[in-house]
């Protein structure tokens, strides 16, 4: 395509990884579109904290414009897009009020992940998955309403189920998910409704298939999470899938049945369904293959970032979907991109482990378990102590920041929950009812072809 001014360069997806990339390139001579379905950048580490009631919403997010202002050559479109085209290297996307076909000279995808529930429909029926914030304050509105229905329920099968969370997925979201259920339950819930139920009993169960949990971890570091999370009073199944689902209860592939209203699911995550849209064959996960350049295999001028990208490391294992990756591939990226317009040959992926502090996750108040710089192993308050910095350090927004840490302070000190709120609306139509999602990307991808059928 030819550009009358400056090379134009579409970024989808307001990550970490597409960040990373706009502000390299945001000082460059190149005209940048970023797009994302929401307006807002998510951190999304800290997602089970707003389904846990321990923070706001708006403490772990932080508006894009707001993070653009400055920057005269980006601009910023919200919408949901609907078909990526390599060969008329176009993107449309759906704004919820109108169409756009918008043009790339290099198109950057940093779209992220979504929840894999491996094709079971019945779990992807009953599930809370934890990718979104609306994931995040739908859960818990969820558990609230739960134990809401529990104080007036007389039945206590019935409210054994009402009171009981099973989190599967014995990596960091599921042990972070269910050591805050556990407490919101043990410093809080337990004192406002057991004057009234009898017996209350708030169960938190994890399932996890190996028999082990936090893979990427050291040995000794996975039997420290295991020991903290039973200290806690968290019950760990180890060693067991889940079968079955149903509107109360969960099945295990032993046969064991657990009667619950809330599972929630951290078992796994894919790559945004936008990676079917390149035409090209995926790998595990859904993910794109790419060159060490970060570019797509047979479309040079499409680079992928982030948990869409499939690259291996010199070890033969694909690189995690992690954040430090995310962001070092984003800012490649970008440079490739601006070493290819200035006539320079691009420089391939190498991860930067110096810049990674390591993996870790916490568990509760003063536990904690930390791989630091992938040397030091940490459990209890110390890895607890380095959580807590890497995260502040980590969230964007100076107001997010003090927010966030004056909310943990208050709920370490006084361990309570203050943001316990059971939110539920029904959104208004930005401008008149109309057409569903699907029915709109019809609509759309039909005018797109009626377009390009009236150029010919």
């Amino acid at each position: 395509m030819t550009t009358l001014h400056r090379p134009r360069i579409v970024i989808i997806g307001a990550g970490f990884g597409g960040l990373n990339a706009v502000k390299r390139l945001a000082k460059a001579d190149v005209d940048v579109l970023l797009i994302d379905r929401e307006n807002f950048h998510l951190f999304t580490p800290l997602l089970y904290q707003v389904a846990t009631s321990g923070l706001e919403p708006g403490e772990i997010a932080y508006p894009v414009r707001g993070i653009l202002r400055g920057m005269e050559r980006v601009r910023f479109l919200r919408g949901e897009v609907v078909e990526i085209n390599p060969s008329d290297k176009t993107v449309t996307v759906d704004t919820g009020y109108g169409i756009r076909c918008e043009g790339y000279d290099y198109l950057l995808v940093a779209a992220g992940s979504r929840t894999d529930y491996f094709g079971q429909e019945q779990i992807a029926q009953y599930a809370f998955g934890l990718k979104t914030l609306s994931d995040s304050v739908i859960l818990r509105n969820h558990i609230l309403k739960c134990f809401e229905t529990a104080a007036w329920t007389e039945d206590p099968l019935v409210r054994a189920a009402l009171t009981t969370m099973v989190v599967v997925g014995g990596g960091p979201t599921g042990l972070e998910t269910a050591g805050a259920l556990r407490e919101l339950y043990r410093y809080v819930l337990s004192k406002e409704f057991g004057h009234q139920i009898t017996g209350l009993d708030g169960r938190v169960i994890l399932v996890e298939m190996r028999d082990h949990l936090l893979s990427p971890y050291p040995p000794r570091l996975r039997e420290a999470a295991r020991r903290q999370l039973e200290d806690m009073g968290v019950e760990v199944i180890l060693g067991q899938s889940v079968a079955d689902v149903g509107e109360d209860q969960v099945r295990l592939s032993d046969g064991r049945v657990i009667p619950t209203r809330t599972l929630v699911w951290a078992a796994g995550v894919s790559a945004s369904p936008l990676a079917e849209m390149l035409g090209v064959p995926l790998r595990a996960n859904g993910r794109v293959p790419v060159r060490p350049t970060l570019q797509v295999i047979g479309h040079d001028d499409i680079y992928v970032v982030g948990d869409m990208a499939y690259l291996e490391d010199e070890r033969g294992e694909p690189y995690p979907m992690l954040i430090p990756v995310a962001k070092q591939q984003g800012t490649l990226a970008a440079q490739n991109i601006l070493r290819r317009l200035a006539g320079q040959p691009q420089r391939p992926f190498s991860y930067t482990g110096l810049r990674d502090r390591g993996i870790m996750a916490t568990i509760g108040r003063s536990r904690a378990v930390a791989w630091i710089f992938y040397r030091l192993q940490v459990s209890g308050f110390v890895a607890w102590l380095a959580w807590l910095v890497l995260h502040l350090i980590t969230l964007l927004g100076f107001r997010n920041r003090l927010n966030v840490f004056i909310n943990w302070v208050w709920n370490y000190f006084t361990y309570d929950r203050s943001v316990r709120l059971i939110l539920e609306h029904q959104p208004r139509p930005l401008m008149w009812p109309g057409p569903s999602l699907p029915e709109r990307a019809a609509e759309t991808l039909a005018t797109v072809e009626a377009w390009r059928v009236d150029e010919r």
